[in-house]
């Protein structure tokens, strides 16, 4: 009798804790088919980039490398109204024909709330960065025509939040066009040498008295970015 008592008291048990487990199970599975559907029906939308202004404050342009300082101000838009974006991590960079003239530059991670809008002004440098010959070719050519065209661009993860509920982490990809032009302080063509920089004078074999020297090369105007997520 007491081992039939000890086998019907495990038997117990063990349908109780069997019986628990499923109520836990169901809960979660009931919790997160909630979620799924409140998500799928708020369906959230990637946030929205604009290119401010951009500065670039010096360029030296040598063989085989190219030193840069700018400035770039970003701003992001969260379009949803009742999902908030957090930003795991945002590096920013330029490049010139999907060749990086500056390294990347980490953005500190931050939440962006319902309709909220975000703006950095990072400092982007880039210290005697290899390119390949026929890019620095290409980039004296469009300098000596009295522009040039930059990519600003971000590379990051978000995570979207509705309500409690965080998503898992997304890849963020953001490309900003940003042309600049050249304001001339003189009359004839752009000096173009083995070495030139673009800060207020020009170096290189060719340079005379004659010869434009760029004192600037001025962001045109705001523009749109396009986002991947």
């Amino acid at each position: 009798m007491t081992k039939e008592k000890h086998h019907k008291r495990e038997h117990h048990l063990r349908r109780c804790c069997g019986g628990f487990a499923a109520c836990i199970l169901g809960l979660v599975l009931v919790v997160g088919f909630i979620t799924l559907v409140v998500y799928l029906a708020l369906r959230p939308s990637k946030p929205s980039f604009y290119l401010q202004d951009l500065q670039l404050r010096s360029i030296n342009l040598g063989d085989p490398s190219l030193s840069a300082t700018a400035q770039a101000t970003l701003a992001s838009r969260n379009p949803n109204d009742h999902v908030g974006i957090y930003y795991k991590r945002l590096d920013v960079f330029v490049t010139y024909r999907d060749e990086p003239v500056t390294v990347p530059v980490s953005l500190p991670p931050m939440y962006q709330g319902h309709r909220d809008v975000t703006i950095w002004s990072p400092v982007l440098l880039g210290e005697s960065v290899p390119i390949a010959g026929y890019i620095a070719d290409a980039m004296k050519q469009d300098i000596a025509a009295g522009y040039v065209m930059l990519q600003v661009k971000v590379d990051g993860r978000v995570k979207w939040k509705v309500g409690s509920w965080v998503s898992g982490s997304y890849h963020l990809f953001v490309s900003c066009p940003a042309m600049l032009a050249a304001g001339p302080s003189g009359p004839g063509p752009m000096p173009l040498g083995s070495a030139m920089s673009v800060n207020g004078s020009a170096v290189g074999a060719s340079a005379s008295a004659s010869a434009v020297v760029v004192t600037s090369l001025r962001f045109t105007q705001p523009t749109g970015c396009s986002v991947e997520v």
